[in-house]
This record gives C-alpha cells, sequence and structure tokens, in this order.
C-alpha cells in the first residue's frame, strides 16, 4: 500500500517547477533589458537634443514639448492594446518611440541642472526602483488595489498640478504634488512588477510571451523615468 506520492509523480512535478523558474527568470530578465536599453536610449536621445540649440529653442519657444506630452499621454491608452494584440514589430515600434518622446521632452533637464546631481539622482533613482521592484516580484501580499487609487490620484494630481501652475505659483504645494508623485509611482512600481510575474503564468506561445515582455519594460519604463523627473525636481540642483 502506497501512503505517499508515487517517487516518479515528485520527480516529474519537481522538473516542472524547476522548468517554470527557468522560464520564470528569463521572461523578467528580458523586461529589465527592454527596460534597461529604454531608459539608455532616452538618456542618448536627451544628449543628443541638448546638443542642438535649434533643437532646444524649439522645445522651448514652441509648442513642441506640449506635443510630446500629449503624445506620451496618449500612448498610455494606444500602447496595451498594441502590444497585447498586435505584431512584435509594432511593440518594438511604439516602445522606441515612445522612449525617444521621453529623451527629447527631457532634454532641457541637462541644461538646468548640474551633471553631478542628474547623476546622483539617477542612481538615486535605480536604487529606489530595484527596491520596490524587488518587493512587487517577491510579495504574496495582493497588490491589485493600488491600480485602482492610481487612477484617482493621478488625476487629483493632474489637477492640482495645473491649479498651481496657473493660479497658485506656489514652490511649498509643488514640492508637496513632487512628494505626492513619487510616492504614487512608488506603489506603482511595486503593482506592475506583481501584475507583469502573473502574465507569466498565463502560459502563451513564445511570440505573446515577447509582446508580454516588451508591454512589461514599457509600464516599469514609465515608472523609472517618472520617478527621475520628480525626484530630480526635489532633489535636482540647479545650474547656476
Amino acid at each position: 500500500m502506497a501512503f505517499g506520492p508515487d517517487r516518479n509523480t515528485m520527480t516529474r512535478t519537481q522538473t516542472q517547477v524547476a522548468d517554470v523558474d527557468v522560464g520564470l527568470r528569463k521572461y523578467m530578465l528580458g523586461v529589465y533589458n527592454y527596460m534597461a536599453l529604454g531608459v539608455a536610449f532616452t538618456g542618448i536621445v536627451a544628449l543628443v537634443v541638448a546638443m542642438s540649440p535649434a533643437a532646444m529653442q524649439a522645445l522651448v519657444f514652441s509648442p513642441l514639448k506640449w506635443v510630446l506630452f500629449g503624445g506620451i499621454f496618449l500612448s498610455g491608452f494606444v500602447a496595451p492594446r498594441i502590444m497585447m494584440s498586435g505584431s512584435v514589430t509594432a511593440c518594438h515600434a511604439i516602445y522606441w518611440v515612445y522612449a525617444a518622446m521621453w529623451g527629447a521632452l527631457m532634454a532641457p533637464m541637462f541644461m538646468m541642472y548640474t551633471g553631478e546631481s542628474l547623476v546622483r539622482v539617477f542612481f538615486i533613482t535605480a536604487a529606489a526602483f530595484a527596491g520596490l521592484s524587488l518587493y512587487g516580484y517577491t510579495t504574496k501580499r495582493d497588490l491589485s488595489p493600488i491600480a485602482a487609487f492610481a487612477t484617482m490620484a493621478i488625476i487629483g494630481v493632474l489637477v492640482a498640478m495645473v491649479v498651481n501652475i496657473f493660479f497658485l505659483q506656489s514652490a511649498g504645494f509643488q514640492l508637496l504634488i513632487s512628494i505626492g508623485v513619487v510616492l504614487l509611482f512608488a506603489g506603482l512600481t511595486a503593482y506592475e512588477t506583481q501584475m507583469i510575474k502573473q502574465m507569466y503564468y498565463e502560459g502563451d506561445g513564445h511570440e505573446v510571451q515577447t509582446r508580454k515582455s516588451i508591454f512589461g519594460a514599457y509600464l516599469l519604463y514609465g515608472s523609472f523615468v517618472t520617478l527621475f523627473v520628480w525626484l530630480l525636481s526635489i532633489f535636482g540642483v540647479a545650474r547656476d
């Protein structure tokens, strides 16, 4: 009489778990690699644009910056549909265009802040992002309530920004907004990492998994860059 699971069954189960772990690690590594390449590409674009007086003049004195901001904002609605149902080529296209728009929009920061403070804030952002993403990957707690809260919070932040720009023009209130945005996207980073991990277990084919990797990189990239921009507004040192 058998009082426990068959040894062959246990071996097969352990092998399946190991395969899933290896596959998950490969999948998440792909997500982080795409994200890191996106951040590097953004830095290159920002540097190239910052070195062009004509491009900088267009960004500062023309509606171009609003066009870029609008493109980044609209991509939040368009990108998920394309990346989850389109081709891998389309996923790459929208991801790299998104990264390029961020790079162009961030170019004036190279002129506004000292190089030392840019580097310091980048490493602060990288360290914070790594810790938050690790928490999202390892925690057993369901972080999905963060997504529902974030929707309302982002609307509130946008309203507060408009009010401060056109009415209050308060440096203190702007600092509060910056802190609020950092806290909001800190939570989103953990939630997005957990969601990306859960997407792997749906067990799709190779092409779908590739699209999911790019989509995951798109989400985490957006949170990383947003954290960097707003941390820079808090800790950045302006040039003389």
